[in-house]
């Protein structure tokens, strides 16, 4: 296949941001862009590859921080969340300071995404997943060929996102996970939002919150 991809924990909160990229091309996108922008740009520099574009699951700081001063610097534009996280990234410039992060630059993406909408990163395409729960416009970006989806905080290995935030909702989330992410197969590779890998067959087996036994 020709899509890679690469992790990079960033922010006191140990967020993943991930570079996405195809090895024909070396061109890509960058997902989640939370903060420690020297650390992102040298990595994407130090690997040879072109960003063309940033991607956002949602809307929460240590995932959106930095999308805007990242798309001012290399000029790119931000595609993603869902028009309902827009009420968190207004409010972004406030919760860094209130949180301790860096400075950050308002922004609003360039394009709002639907659920069915797909995304291209450098000619692969990215299928997008409305995922509401954690927050009301959180979205999933899955590449079919690959088998692999970021899915943001909306699944971990061994847990869910949380729904004690604004507008956070468990019953939603619960139903985004079973009956949009599921179907995509259990073979599909899923990138958190913060932990390690899992896959969505080893969640429905042994995550207490949406594992297939609980629903039995």
């Amino acid at each position: 296949m020709s899509l890679k991809a690469a992790i990079l924990p960033v922010t006191p909160f140990q967020q993943n941001c991930t570079l996405l990229w195809n090895d024909d091309t070396m061109h890509g996108a960058v997902s989640d862009p939370g903060g420690d922008l020297d650390r992102i740009i040298g990595t994407v520099e130090e690997a040879g590859i072109t960003l063309d574009k940033i991607l956002l699951t949602h809307g929460h700081l240590d995932h959106a921080a930095a999308a805007g001063d990242l798309a001012r610097k290399l000029n790119i534009p931000i595609e993603g969340p869902h028009r309902a996280d827009l009420f968190l990234i207004e409010a972004l410039p406030e919760q860094a300071r209130k949180y301790g992060f860096p400075e950050c630059g308002a922004f609003v993406p360039d394009r709002w995404l639907e659920n069915g909408d797909t995304v291209d990163v450098a000619g692969l395409t990215f299928d997008v997943i409305h995922c509401p729960g954690h927050t009301p416009g959180h979205v999933v970006f899955f590449h079919a060929p690959s088998h692999l989806a970021i899915v943001g905080d909306v699944l971990f290995q061994g847990s869910i996102g949380r729904t004690d935030l604004p507008q956070g909702d468990y019953n939603a989330l619960v139903s985004s996970i079973r009956e949009r992410l599921w179907p995509l197969g259990d073979d599909v590779t899923f990138v958190p939002g913060h932990g390690p890998l899992s896959t969505f067959g080893a969640e429905r087996r042994t995550n207490p919150f949406v594992a297939d036994d609980t629903f039995a």
